[in-house]
Order: structure tokens, then C-alpha cells, then sequence
């Protein structure tokens, strides 16, 4: 394998902070690659967070630029994308387990392109895995070079394997081919990267440093979206709290960005991920302007013990969680609030746990991801002693999930009875006759009515609420 083929991950770069200016790129098409992909069709699976999911739109979008065509049948594919995540072992293990399963594929089909990309090759021991266990990967790529996708696929049509992973603070590519996987609703990246570091996750190192697009550009971007009839944006980010502050020359902060996108003519703007030391005063009252900013908040706080916070290197306490939790609250009464929580976190003792409990109970949460904690190699937790047994960490899960369901519950209920603005999102999985969609507080509704609504605003009356869903009938005028 020639030098230029073979660039892999480091841990220790990826580590690095500088104040250097982050370069901007204007994204072109490579011009020896037009049309290449006329006659081929390639296929995506996307494994992990609403940010791989808006990576995978833009490797749409780029393949798609050269020629190839979409399929859903791997039997067709002449090119296999997994797009990864490293978040926890269990997404890893999965990504193994699919490369063994494809395995078969690449024997019967000897010219397929196989290529893993996303933030599992931006880990040193992934890249090694790889290379010494999964022959038939034929290109691995990182977060950093997405964009450059098309040229990676060039030596891989002429036989050649591709391992292209930079650990580097990253850039700001704009004018990259996006293909939306919904015609309504659009992931809209305002900031890449992460500076938080929290000492039981990766995504610092996988994601580079915190780099935040200009305003014109996103803006630029919902007008396109609004001029092709999108009802709702979400907002991406690993913090989006953090959004400007890496500005430069300009004073422009994620409270600016969402007055000016509020003024916009798209119903719905909603945003993920935040983090609770960055939610300003300013956010809040721009949230409680109303407008087209959803009342929806995800605000992971993560445990309730200040002890367990401290060495997740969060940066607040939970006095300041629960009064950042009362001042939303006061400015937006009828507010929807989730979070995540890890459990077994190193060090972590029955009182702190029942400090998680006690926030839970005071937050009133209206639904959560929980996890167990999962080291990650590289990170600074991983290295944490960690005795407490396993059985005792999926008791501890089993009780809190049963109190964040109970608060699942109680969100839903307070709106049965009520008239909500669903988006409908289409069919329901498990009854073609009954329509899916969500409301402004992010509540899952069920409902019957014609497939003419998808893709519409609409009216339903809330009648009855599940544990995670709500019941509902179509208003008609």
C-alpha cells in the first residue's frame, strides 16, 4: 500500500488544542470524477446520532453528484458504506459483526467497494482491527474527510485499498452535495467538533475541535431548504450552546442565530445536542419568544451527584442543573425537558445513585436515554478503577428507567384531551391504516387518516396516552 493510501488515526494529535484559525473550504466536485458512478448503485448504513445520520445525507449527495444511484438491496450495492459510531462498545460491536456478515458478499461480488468511514476509524484500535482482521474492507475513512469521499473511491475502482484517517482540530467544508433522507424535516449542521471533554467520551477526539459555520451560511442553507417546502429543521451540534464562541472577529452567539432563523418562514426550528454550562439567560429568552422554536429541550445531565459530575468533568454542579431546569421552566411553562443519565460510572456508590434518582424526581423529565457506562479506549474514565459489579449496575438502570418511564407517562397524559400540531411523518410500522407524526413538544401520536397528509402540519385531537406515544384523532375543518 503506497504512503498516500495509508494515513491512520493518533490518538495524541487528536488530543491537541490550538487558537489556530479554523480554514474554511469551498467544496468542488473533482472533475476526473464525473460520472463515474453512472451505471452503479451504492448503499448506506448509518449506525448512531442525528450527526452521522446528516453525514450520510452529504455522502448521498456526493456520490449521487458523480452518478450512482441509490439501492436498499445489498445484493445490488456495488458500493457498501457503514457510517459509524463510537459512542459505546455495544454500536462497535455491531459495525464488526455486520463486516463479518458482509464478508460473503464480497466473495460472490469480487468488484464490491466496501468502505467503513465515520467515528469508528477515527480510533487507533479500530483502524488496526481492521487492517488486520477485515481484508475485505477496501476504504477506511474519518470525520475529517468526509468530503473527500469521491476521491478515496477512485484508486478503490482500480483495486486499490484506502485507509485516510486524520487526527487534526478540523475544518469547515461548505458546499457539500446533500441528498435529505425526509422531504420535510432536515438535519442543518451549524458547528462541528468539541471542546468539552468529558472523561468518559470519545467524541472530542473523533470530531476535532469546536468550529461553528457562519450565520449567512446556515441561514443561506434554511432558505434553500424553505424554498424546497421543508416544515421543520433540527439544529446539530455536540454543543450547540457553544455555537460563536470560537468566532474571531465578530460577537454572534447560538441565541443570535435563533432569533434570525426565527424570523425565518419555516414552522418548525428545533435543535440538539445542549450542554447545561453553556444555556445562557439569552437562550432562554430567545426560546421563550415562541415563534417556530419548538418547546422541546434535550439537555443531558448525566448523573445527580455532584461527586460522580466532577470526575465526568461536566462543569456544574446539580444545584446549578436544577436551577438552570427552574428558570426554563418559569420562561416556558409548558416546556418538554429529556436528558441522558449514565449509570456505573466509576466510583459511582448507592448515595450517588439516589442523588440521580432525587434529580429525576425534582426535573420532572419527560424521557431519557440511560446507559451503563461504557469505556472507551483513549479516554481518561477507561483508565478509572471501576469494582462495581455488573449485576448491580443493570439493577440500578432497571430502577431508573422505571422512574423516567413514569415521567414519560406523565408528560403524555397532560396532553390528552388537548389540540396538537402534528407533523406527519407517515404510516405507522405496525398499521398501514393508522398515520405516525410528532407534535411541537416532540410527542410520538398515532392517528387514522389519508397518506395525503404526510408531510403536513395538521391538527389532532390528543384522546388517549401511552408510556411513549399518543393516541389521537385527525380535526378536520
Amino acid at each position: 500500500m503506497s504512503d498516500q493510501l495509508l494515513q491512520k488515526p493518533k490518538l495524541n494529535d487528536a488530543r491537541k488544542r490550538t487558537k489556530n484559525e479554523t480554514e474554511q473550504i469551498i467544496y468542488a466536485i473533482p472533475e476526473i470524477a464525473i460520472n463515474i458512478g453512472v451505471g452503479l448503485k451504492y448503499m448506506i448504513q448509518t449506525y448512531g446520532c442525528q450527526g452521522n445520520e446528516a453525514d450520510s445525507e452529504k455522502m448521498r449527495g456526493l456520490l449521487e453528484s458523480v452518478g450512482f444511484t441509490q439501492t436498499l438491496v445489498e445484493e445490488e450495492a456495488d458500493f457498501i458504506i457503514l457510517n459509524t459510531c463510537a459512542i459505546r462498545a455495544n454500536a462497535e460491536n455491531k459495525v464488526f459483526g455486520e463486516l463479518g456478515r458482509l464478508k460473503h458478499l464480497k466473495v460472490a461480488k469480487p468488484n464490491l467497494i466496501l468502505a467503513v468511514g465515520g467515528c469508528m476509524p477515527q480510533e487507533e484500535v479500530v483502524v488496526e482491527k481492521i487492517l488486520k482482521t477485515y481484508h475485505q474492507v477496501d476504504i477506511v475513512f474519518g470525520t475529517h474527510n468526509l468530503h473527500r469521499l469521491i476521491d478515496f473511491l477512485i484508486p478503490a475502482m482500480e483495486q486499490q485499498k484506502v485507509v485516510s484517517v486524520e487526527s487534526v482540530e478540523g475544518e469547515i467544508v461548505e458546499n457539500v452535495p446533500t441528498v435529505h433522507e425526509n422531504k420535510f424535516k432536515a438535519w442543518v449542521n451549524i458547528m462541528y467538533g468539541c471542546d468539552e471533554f468529558c472523561t468518559y467520551c470519545i467524541v472530542p477526539y473523533t470530531r476535532g475541535k469546536e468550529r461553528s459555520r457562519q450565520p449567512e451560511a446556515i441561514i443561506e442553507e434554511v432558505n434553500d431548504l424553505i424554498l424546497q417546502g421543508y416544515q421543520e429543521i433540527t439544529l446539530l451540534g455536540q454543543n450547540v450552546n457553544s455555537y460563536g464562541l470560537d468566532f474571531e472577529n465578530r460577537i454572534y452567539h447560538f441565541s443570535d442565530l435563533l432569533k434570525a432563523l426565527s424570523n425565518l418562514e419555516i414552522p418548525r426550528i428545533r435543535f440538539t445536542t445542549s450542554h447545561p454550562k453553556d444555556f445562557s439567560d439569552d437562550l432562554i429568552m430567545a426560546l421563550a419568544e415562541g415563534k417556530n422554536l419548538m418547546p422541546f429541550i434535550h439537555l443531558p445531565v448525566q448523573s445527580g451527584s455532584n461527586k460522580i459530575l466532577k470526575a465526568m468533568n461536566r462543569k456544574y454542579t446539580k444545584e446549578h442543573y436544577l436551577e438552570l431546569i427552574g428558570k426554563i421552566k418559569k420562561a416556558i411553562p409548558d416546556v418538554s425537558i429529556t436528558t441522558d443519565i449514565i449509570v456505573g460510572f466509576p466510583g459511582e456508590t448507592e448515595a450517588d445513585f439516589l442523588e440521580t434518582l432525587d434529580l429525576v424526581k425534582l426535573c420532572d423529565f419527560e424521557g431519557a436515554y440511560t446507559f451503563i457506562f461504557s469505556p472507551r479506549a483513549g479516554t481518561p474514565a477507561a483508565s478509572y478503577p471501576d469494582d462495581l459489579a455488573k449485576e448491580i449496575k443493570k439493577q440500578r438502570l432497571y430502577q431508573l428507567n422505571d422512574l423516567i418511564n413514569e415521567g414519560f407517562s406523565k408528560g403524555n397524559h397532560r396532553f390528552v384531551g388537548t389540540v396538537q400540531k402534528v407533523l406527519v411523518d407517515g404510516h405507522s410500522k405496525t398499521n398501514k391504516t393508522v398515520l405516525t407524526g410528532y407534535t411541537e413538544h416532540n410527542k410520538l401520536v398515532n392517528f387514522k387518516g389519508d397518506e395525503s397528509l404526510i408531510g403536513k402540519i395538521i391538527d389532532v385531537k390528543i384522546t388517549d396516552a401511552r408510556t411513549w406515544s399518543l393516541v389521537g384523532e385527525l380535526i378536520n375543518d
